[in-house]
């Protein structure tokens, strides 16, 4: 199953550095306007006046195709995995160990908690050096 999903994303890989290079390849529509004033030399292309456009627009759309299979296949064999046998990763987690608490033999009090130490007030005359 690993060897499939490996093929798969090489696949889908290639397919959209195929398609990133074809669409940066085509001319958009202000182009074949430029064309029909004499601005371009359609006809000493590879493939004619219009072959070209439509060889390249034909296979972005095949490698599109070919995308979009590589994911919908991803995406199934993904969700094929089994889930963890605990189904959390918090569930299986050991705690973590505490200190135990001090016994307080019955008929005394807790000793009092110490006093937070004086905060002194913030201000411009605690900046040092000014």
């Amino acid at each position: 199953m690993n060897v499939l999903l490996t093929i798969l994303q090489a696949v889908q890989i290639l397919a959209a550095i195929g398609m990133i290079g074809l669409i940066l390849m085509q001319h958009g529509k202000g182009a074949d306007a430029g064309a029909a004033f004499g601005g371009g030399a359609g006809s000493a292309s590879l493939f004619g006046a219009s072959g070209g456009a439509n060889f390249l627009s034909r296979t972005t759309a095949v490698l599109a195709g070919v995308f979009l299979v590589c994911t919908l296949g991803l995406a199934y064999f993904g969700n094929l995995r089994t889930a963890a046998p605990s189904g959390s990763v918090l569930e299986s987690a050991v705690p973590a160990q505490q200190p135990a608490a001090q016994q307080i033999p019955a008929g005394t009090e807790a000793p009092a908690a110490a006093a937070p130490a004086a905060v002194p007030a913030t201000g411009a005359a605690q900046i040092p050096g000014k």
